[in-house]
């Protein structure tokens, strides 16, 4: 059954403005969308919003498109790249849990990411995820990486298989089935990621990459429709029922989501995992639920993390 489209984001939505709304420093909303996707998103409840950015332009847009912001917090800078600066040192301060992409390009926001000496990394890869709201399936589905990585080697890509299942767990699915996707189901030595997707499987096996059920290679078919799976005589848990897709580059996923968007009807929030809080993603043309739906996600992020945190404490306390 067919369900209509942004049924799954606003069910997402729904719940998530029922938990405590977080700081969120928004990174130069310098025109009426990203102010806009500012603004909507406190309104519904997700996210305390921090204008970072000049605040002679943000006064403008808002005066010019009739935003209030008296009570919101400010803080004036001179250009992009020092609101994303500035914001991923609210970060560190602890005065924001999570970034929100304004008006600047994604290469300014992220470099203030990954900064060696003022970002905010990790020991994990920093990577995109899509997650997709396609009213022909039953699911959300995730795809990555189809906005960071161009050409991620094998080791990359353990970290981008891993960030994706997080994302699964945090979105209330425990153990999110993967599927790696390249042309074929077969591994052929001449078609180098479907010797990756072998070898991430392995890799899982070996507990190098927890919490989720791998198989690949798989084609795009075999992943997500289960006659397909049936037709080619796989049997793997994975096949056909696939929660995650692993794209082989990043030009594979980018056109992979951007398909379902523009052929399917799907909605397609973006999210960044990896550095200390997430990174919400959004584009000009995505929707007022898509970027509630990138909101919501990042809400349910910091409060996995949270939680996965207090369970660590408690069990090193027992």
């Amino acid at each position: 059954m067919v369900e209509a489209r942004h049924t799954k984001y606003q069910r997402l939505i729904e719940y998530c403005s029922g938990l405590p709304d977080e700081s969120c420093a928004v990174v130069h909303p310098c025109d009426r969308v990203s102010l806009e996707g500012a603004f909507e998103g406190a309104r519904v409840g997700l996210i305390r919003p921090i204008l970072v950015g000049p605040r002679a332009r943000i006064e403008s847009v808002a005066r010019e498109f009739g935003l209030d912001l008296s009570g919101i917090e400010m803080v004036d800078t001179p250009h992009s790249h020092a609101s994303a600066e500035v914001a991923a040192g609210l970060v560190r301060e602890g005065r924001a849990s999570m970034l929100m992409k304004g008006s600047l390009h994604t290469h300014e926001l992220l470099s203030a990411v990954v900064a060696r000496e003022s970002g905010l990394r990790t020991g994990r890869r920093v990577s995109h995820c899509f997650v997709m709201d396609v009213p022909v399936l039953d699911r959300v589905i995730i795809i990555a990486d189809a906005g960071v990585n161009i050409f991620p080697t094998l080791e990359e890509k353990v970290d981008i298989v891993q960030n994706a299942i997080d994302l699964a767990h945090a979105l209330g699915n425990p153990q999110p089935k993967v599927a790696i996707l390249s042309a074929t189901e077969e591994v052929n030595p001449k078609i180098q990621s479907t010797i990756e997707a072998a070898a991430l499987c392995k890799m899982a096996d070996r507990g190098q990459i927890a919490g989720g059920l791998l198989d690949g290679p798989l084609a795009l078919d075999n992943a997500v429709d289960l006659n397909a799976a049936r037709i080619k005589k796989l049997d793997s848990p994975v096949a056909g029922r696939a929660d995650i897709l692993i794209a082989p580059d990043l030009e594979a996923g980018n056109m992979l989501a951007k398909s379902l968007s523009f052929m399917a009807d799907a909605d397609a929030a973006g999210i960044v995992l990896g550095a200390r809080v997430p990174v919400i993603l959004t584009s000009r043309a995505d929707s007022v639920e898509t970027r509630l739906a990138s909101a919501a996600i990042a809400v349910l992020l910091v409060h996995h993390r949270q939680r996965s945190l207090q369970r660590a404490l408690v069990g090193n306390a027992a």
